[in-house]
């Protein structure tokens, strides 16, 4: 399945984010920060995170339906797009 640049671009710049607040939380740790502080920014992470493999999922959803044959072909059938979903749905991204 191909993906299309706008869906990559966004997915890295949700990564990006990520990566920042989990520094940004590590600094926090080694600052001695309350956890009041910390918990929201390992939450916003894990959102970010999740929010990039959602839109890389939808991506590839949208690809796989606009080339059926091809997708097919190239082992994205509708019950593999079914099992990433509930892959995704079941433990969360990444």
């Amino acid at each position: 399945m191909e993906l299309s640049d706008v869906a990559i671009k966004e997915a890295r710049a949700r990564l990006k984010r990520a990566g920042g607040q989990v520094l940004g939380v590590e600094r926090m740790l080694s600052e001695g920060r309350e956890c009041k502080d910390i918990l929201p920014q390992l939450s916003a992470a894990s959102r970010a995170i999740e929010q990039a493999g959602l839109r890389l999922l939808a991506a590839g959803y949208a690809w796989c339906s606009e080339h059926p044959g091809e997708a097919r072909a190239n082992g994205c059938s509708p019950e593999e797009l079914e099992a990433l979903f509930l892959g995704v749905a079941d433990h969360g991204v990444a």
